[in-house]
């Protein structure tokens, strides 16, 4: 029995395919992975908005002692009038 030649086409397309199916799982791992970045992101914006929130309430907290401060001062004659 002779021996069929190779076909060179579908060798090639047998290449491609396994080509395709390793970058198909390549791509799975990279969409898992850029998830994972986003929900860290969500996260950090939690934080940072919660820290902006903070920020704001301490800053009127301390405009309200600068007042206090300031009629203290002046009830005991520290300050300009």
């Amino acid at each position: 029995m002779a021996k069929e030649p190779t076909n060179l086409v579908l060798e090639y397309l047998r290449r491609i395919d396994t080509k395709v199916d390793a970058l198909a799982e390549d791509m799975i791992q990279v969409k898992q992975r850029i998830t994972r970045v986003e929900e860290g992101l969500v996260l950090v914006n939690h934080r940072v908005t919660h820290l902006e929130e903070r920020i704001v309430e301490l800053t009127h907290r301390m405009d309200r002692f600068d007042g206090h401060l300031g009629r203290i001062e002046k009830r005991l004659g520290l300050a300009d009038a």
